[in-house]
């Protein structure tokens, strides 16, 4: 048998950074919206300080995540990203829903604000959120948990865009159902973009292959082995949302004398597949009994 190991990418500095800009902006848009009478701005602080809430919950999750296995949780809290991302994507439609809400409310009673003060602390609501999203752009693509604080901060950085677009044009029209009509429009583009962060990470939870891995380029690849007959009980799973594993047994009448047959098929799993983590079983005969899996 043979396995191999990888480490993801730290984002320690990125979450403190972020949780800290945040956690300002939660303060001064709270302190302006007393102070303004702004109902809008009050919200808005309520809906970044559960973005902080969720930025801790993904570095928490990647903290633990790092936490070596144990006799009794033998492979770590490595899944605790993928849940983490799971709750991430809900908890962005909550609060996606609570903004639709809130405009359709106004379409039917829209109430007049102070357009320029709304505006200039919306604008750096949306210029923090924005610092804070980049951040999280190298490593958005390809961990799940990351995809979460990454939307959640797009998310912000584009309703806060939307309030200071919407104050411009309320203050040179006077039209107060512009601010609903771009929450709405913001609300939508959201929830295109956290459609697929949810159905990825649901599916990782209940250990389905991937998006990224191809089951069938992975099976044709090991049939292509050399000394390789036959394959069975082929699964591939994520660890986490960072660590992909495999499982496989092969068919070799004549199996190798050294390991390395089996070095060259775990660099070749890692190289083309992304598969950090593979088990190989060589056996001689083909299996015998009908609990055996393709």
């Amino acid at each position: 048998m043979a396995h191999c190991h990888h480490h993801p990418a730290h984002y320690d500095r990125a979450f403190a950074v972020g949780i800290a800009l945040n956690l300002l902006l939660v303060v001064g848009e709270s302190a302006a919206g007393f102070l303004l009478g702004s109902l809008a701005l009050l919200a808005d602080a309520g809906h970044n300080l559960s973005d902080v809430l969720a930025l801790g919950l993904a570095w928490s999750a990647t903290l633990l995540a790092r936490r070596k296995p144990t006799s009794t949780r033998t492979y770590g809290l490595r899944r605790v990203t993928i849940l983490s991302s799971c709750v991430s994507a809900i908890l962005l439609l909550v609060a996606m829903g609570a903004i639709a809400w809130e405009a359709i409310d106004r379409f039917a009673d829209p109430s007049p604000v102070a357009s320029g003060p709304v505006m200039l602390v919306a604008g750096i609501g949306a210029v923090i959120n924005t610092a804070t999203a980049l951040l999280f752009s190298r490593g958005h693509q390809h961990d799940l948990n990351i995809r979460g604080a990454f939307l959640h901060m797009l998310a912000d950085a584009g309703i806060s865009a939307g309030v200071v677009i919407g104050s411009l044009i309320l203050l040179l029209t006077g039209w107060l159902w512009i601010d609903a009509l771009l929450s709405l429009s913001i609300v939508i583009i959201v929830l295109v973009g956290t459609w697929p962060l949810l159905r990825d990470s649901a599916n990782l939870a209940m250990d389905a292959v991937p998006r990224h891995i191809d089951i069938g380029a992975v099976r044709t690849a090991l049939l292509a082995r050399h000394g390789v007959d036959e394959i069975h009980d082929l699964h591939v799973w994520a660890m986490s949302t960072t660590d992909t594993a495999l499982t496989v047994h092969l068919i070799m009448p004549d199996p190798p004398q050294t390991d390395r047959f089996l070095e060259q098929t775990t660099q070749a799993l890692r190289e083309h597949f992304g598969i950090h983590h593979a088990t190989i079983q060589i056996e001689r005969t083909r299996c015998g009994h009908d609990r055996c899996e393709p």
